[in-house]
């Protein structure tokens, strides 16, 4: 499946020369980024970054993997999406493979950053393929299916339902959880009401007993959309920081 997407190439930019690399996955994942300023602030935000990105020497690929909107029917209904196979980590590893290929990109610093939706394919991208992605910022990201599925269907029951139970565990990041070598930094708001601050504990508990490198940004009192501009310049800034740190 063809997955869209917009290229930032930095100022100046001659084609032969090296630089790291961003892929920005949006949440939703019903979603969409478009060529400009989004009509939503969280992803007019992210706009703004992935510039920022470039104008400080980052090729940066924001992504419109399948199950977003805008492509048509069967790109929104792909198969084998989300809880039911997290067939758009393909999206993610194919667009590494895109800036591998890229005689401006250096492959060995390609990073993923993204929140929500976008925090749980930065995980799996990280988990999965942590030969292709040498860093990583998940915001508020999903980890375990089954822990968030609740949140938007109080009835569901992995126990109840082990069936589905198990296809959800293995479409997420915490299958996968082995494979993670990558450091990350996770943020994360401790009142959100979205996607639970419990995923970032789990996957913090699951990362430290493997020596896995990590960093966390905790906003107390914070949900999922910031609230406080202040938060988002923290994020931003901190996301920066540790890319450079770790990737440049």
């Amino acid at each position: 499946m063809m997955a869209p997407a917009q290229l930032f190439l930095p100022p100046n930019h001659k084609p032969g020369d090296k630089h790291p690399a961003m892929i920005f996955l949006h949440g939703g994942s019903r979603r969409q980024m478009l060529l400009g300023f989004n009509y939503g602030q969280y992803y007019s935000n992210a706009y703004a970054f992935n510039q920022y990105f470039a104008n400080r020497g980052y090729v940066v690929i924001a992504l419109n993997y399948r199950s977003g909107i805008g492509y048509g029917l069967d790109f929104r209904e792909a198969k084998n999406y989300g809880i039911t196979g997290a067939g758009e980590v393909n999206d993610v590893i194919g667009a590494s493979e895109y800036l591998k290929q890229r005689a401006d990109v250096n492959p060995k610093r390609i990073g993923l950053w993204g929140g929500s939706y976008g925090g749980y394919l930065t995980a799996h991208g990280l988990a999965r393929r942590s030969d292709l992605f040498a860093a990583g910022v998940d915001i508020h990201g999903v980890h375990n299916w089954n822990d968030e599925e609740p949140t938007f269907a109080p009835w569901y029951d992995s126990l109840k339902y082990p069936v589905v139970g198990k296809k959800a565990f293995e479409s997420s990041p915490m299958n996968f959880i082995n494979g993670w070598k990558s450091p990350a930094l996770f943020i994360h708001g401790d009142d959100d009401r979205n996607v639970p601050f419990s995923e970032t504990v789990h996957i913090i508990e699951a990362l430290r007993p493997r020596n896995v490198y990590f960093e966390q940004l905790i906003f107390p009192d914070e949900v999922h959309s910031f609230l406080l501009y202040g938060n988002w310049v923290k994020a931003y800034e901190a996301a920066f920081d540790f890319i450079e740190r770790k990737m440049k």
